[in-house]
């Protein structure tokens, strides 16, 4: 068994993104446009996590939740398909104003539930990102605002620094603005309904398709200035998805508990587990029946280290 797993990236072009993952992360992005996403560790139907080091190489993350999933993921996880998505964003530009669905909205409209964590690796001068309602903005309020373009004016706003992070719980409205590159960890769900997109054009010039129903069957019009998150301790953020910490590692550890598997992502400094080097930027999963310790590199190193809830 492998005691560290690393899987290939998929890089997603979107009309908000840029080159700063190739930047900042010594990557080579694979075409000249602009990406606006790398999924780190997917298990989707049409994208899919390979592994890409070791006798494991080729293996998709599917196939590794199919048929070896107790070994490397622990016991008495269910569920069709492994249960995170993690990215890296890179908001060049900003996102569309937007939002996820509960699960009980999700189920009548045919989508997913996602809630998610944002952690701000970079965050240019001025950036900041969009969180919820500004204080008092009703539903009637919000829509007269989609009628007379004035949403942003419903927007709470918060400027944004690195090593900050925020949570973003199914039904709350939110953008990301630009200058910003985010580590990302979500429920496994692709479902996003854009209500507002600044009157921009996608890739092929032409707006994007906009869900303003949906949407406005999802939002929380009560959620209102939420703030940023608040760690307890190494704790960034416990739900019943998944529970996000953040390492400030300064000595050897283990990296994880008997049985159960972690999936690491390299904010700041270098790592090395299992005899490998990891960089700012790079992933790796740690199986459950791996034992393994993580350790700083030329000075302490901050590490984001998820679980399931």
């Amino acid at each position: 068994m492998e005691s560290c797993l690393t899987f290939a990236p998929v890089y997603m072009p979107r009309v908000w993104g840029g080159r700063a993952i190739e930047a900042l992360f010594n990557r080579k992005l694979p075409i000249e446009k602009p990406i606006g996403e790398s999924w780190e560790l997917v298990d989707r139907a049409d994208v899919q996590s390979v592994v890409n080091h070791g006798d494991l190489a080729g293996t998709t993350l599917h196939e590794l939740w199919q048929e070896r999933r107790t070994e490397i993921f622990g016991a008495g996880l269910a569920g069709d398909r492994f249960p995170l998505l993690v990215k890296i964003l890179d908001a060049t530009d900003v996102l569309s104003v937007q939002v996820h669905p509960p699960a009980a909205v999700a189920q009548k409209l045919a989508g997913e539930p996602k809630c998610e964590i944002w952690y701000f690796v970079l965050a240019k001068p001025g950036a900041a990102v969009y969180s919820g309602l500004k204080r008092g903005t009703t539903r009637e309020r919000f829509e007269r605002a989609l009628a007379d373009g004035s949403v942003v004016d419903c927007l709470h706003r918060l400027p944004t620094q690195a090593d900050e992070f925020i949570y973003i719980p199914s039904g709350r409205l939110h953008a990301i603005d630009a200058g910003n590159v985010i580590f990302e960890i979500q429920q496994n769900s692709d479902t996003t309904y854009r209500v507002f997109d600044w009157n921009r054009l996608d890739l092929n010039g032409k707006p994007r398709r906009l869900h303003v129903d949906e949407s406005l069957a999802a939002i929380d019009f009560d959620d209102h200035e939420p703030g940023f998150g608040q760690a307890e301790g190494e704790c960034l953020v416990h739900c019943q998805h998944f529970c996000v910490e953040r390492w400030r590692l300064e000595a050897e550890r283990p990296a994880h508990a008997p049985g159960c598997f972690a999936v690491f992502q390299v904010a700041q400094g270098e790592v090395r587990c299992a005899g490998r080097v990891f960089n700012a930027g790079d992933l790796f999963l740690v199986p459950a029946a791996a034992d393994a310790t993580v350790a700083p590199v030329r000075g302490p190193a901050v590490l984001l280290r998820t679980v399931t809830g």
